[in-house]
This record gives structure tokens, sequence and C-alpha cells, in this order.
């Protein structure tokens, strides 16, 4: 169970898991503006036109509130999503610096006990001093 959830984990918490949520709720989002749109601005003007409606100025009003509406709501729930994401990305990236400072803190380099210069580890010949260098117990 627990090699199941870590699984899932993974999965969620891809960048194309975590980018197709955001469009679908971008999406859904966005279909109100499109429905206040097509409703408060496009119907009217069409039954207007055709004859099938006639409006007067109060009407005329609602439809440009009802969009302003739909594009504020809009705005709304873009900007919470960015919140939720930039915070989302933080935690990642923090927990991305530990893995990071955790696998550069194995040593890379020694001191040549001869000469006390720095050398590679992987070093059995210092390139300064030109000393061979012996293993000694805590290498070993």
């Amino acid at each position: 169970m627990k090699k199941f959830i870590e699984e899932f984990k993974a999965f969620a918490l891809r960048g194309n898991v975590i980018d197709m949520a955001v469009g679908v709720i971008i999406g859904g989002a966005f279909t109100s503006i499109v429905t206040a749109v097509t409703d408060n601005l496009i119907n009217p003007i069409l039954y207007f036109v055709t004859g099938a409606e006639s409006y007067d100025l109060k009407d005329i009003a609602g439809f440009g509130s009802n969009l302003v509406s739909s594009i504020v709501n809009f705005l709304i729930m873009a900007f919470i999503l960015f919140c939720i994401l930039k915070a989302f990305n933080l935690a990642v990236d923090l927990g991305k610096k530990k893995l990071v400072e955790e696998e550069e803190k194995a040593p890379t380099t020694k001191v040549c006990p001869y000469c006390k210069s720095e050398i590679p580890i992987e070093a059995t010949r210092c390139p300064h001093c030109t000393s061979v260098l012996e293993e000694t117990k805590a290498e070993a």
C-alpha cells in the first residue's frame, strides 16, 4: 500500500497533471465569460436587429453589469489559482533543494597529508607535491 501511495504522489505532482488541472479550472472560469458575452452582448444585438425583442435602458445596463461581474469573477479565480500554484511550486522547490544539498554534502576532495593541498578524493598521487598517497583506514 505504501508503494501505491508513493506512485500516486509521483503521478499527481508531475508537471503535466498540474498543468492539466489548471487548464480545466481556468477553462471552467472562462466559460462564464463566454456565456456572459453571448447572453449579454451578442444575443441582445441579434434580437434588437431582428426585432425579436425590444430593450429599454435598464435592460442594457443589466447586460453590462453581468458581463463585468463575469470578468471580475474570472480574474479573482485566476489570481487565487496563481497564488496556490506559486505556494505549491515554492514547496516543491524547497524539497528539491534539500535533496540537492544532501547530495552535495558528499566530499569530493581531500587534503594531501604531505603538502596540505586540496586534491580529488580519488587521487592516488598528489598533483602538487607528487607524493604517493597511502590509503588510510578511514578511506578504506
